[in-house]
């Protein structure tokens, strides 16, 4: 079974826990060895981040429990690598434009 190495998502949050005490909480769990959270949009009772978890064996049910316990909602999956080692993504022409 291929294990879940790198997951990049797109979450919406409240401005309660701060993104140091959810990423704190993310990077507790098992599998997980870093936890990255930037924020795009901050309205007047929530943020938009982009979170990036990387780990030898990540749970992704256990990253969306922390998410969801914490008041956020997964908008949508927008990276997941897998495998023994992570890839980084390949630049080809379609890229330059």
């Amino acid at each position: 079974m291929s294990r879940l190495r790198r997951i990049v998502l797109d979450v919406l949050k409240p401005h309660e826990p701060s993104i140091m005490e959810l990423s704190k909480a993310i990077g507790r769990l098992t599998g997980v060895d870093g936890v990255d959270i930037s924020v795009f949009e901050i309205d007047k009772k929530v943020e938009n981040v982009k979170i990036t978890v990387e780990g030898p064996d990540i749970n992704f049910d256990d990253v969306e429990k922390i998410i969801i316990e914490n008041g956020g909602t997964i908008h949508s999956i927008d990276k997941v690598s897998t495998g023994r080692k992570l890839i980084e993504e390949a630049d080809t022409p379609q890229d330059a434009n």
